[in-house]
């Protein structure tokens, strides 16, 4: 089960993170009164499916010994009013046919962050004592 947990004191905005055993900061941009320490919120979001996706691609790939030698995946989260939508662009490197590029880019419609994100899911808030 993935796990994260967030401190954040007086200081706008900075956020200690602790995803898993790794640290890291969150923050928001200067124009929105943080300093820019760190990945914003969305920014995160967006690096979670990217990270996701190449990963996927990378085990598929090895798994089918297809000569992929590197894979790219540009994530952008995007907002116009009420509408938000996720753009994808995967760029492939290595001697590929386009029956294989098509399959990666299959693969990469189905990998968990993708999934997780494509359906509703609930979230339950609770306040400690």
């Amino acid at each position: 089960m993935a796990r994260a947990h967030a401190d954040i004191g007086t200081t706008d905005y900075a956020v200690a993170l602790k995803a898993g055993h790794h640290r890291l900061t969150a923050d928001e941009r200067p124009d929105l009164g943080g300093q820019d320490a760190g990945p914003a919120p969305y920014e995160l979001l967006c690096a979670a499916l990217s990270a996701c996706t190449a990963i996927t691609l990378r085990m598929y790939a090895g798994r089918k010994a297809w000569p992929l030698t590197a894979a790219h995946v540009d994530v952008r989260f995007a907002r116009e009013g009420e509408v938000e939508r996720i753009e994808r662009t995967l760029r492939f490197e290595g001697d590929l046919d386009d029956a294989q590029r098509a399959r990666l880019a299959d693969i990469a419609e189905r990998t968990p962050v993708t999934l997780t994100l494509k359906r509703s899911m609930a979230i339950t808030t609770t306040v400690a004592a």
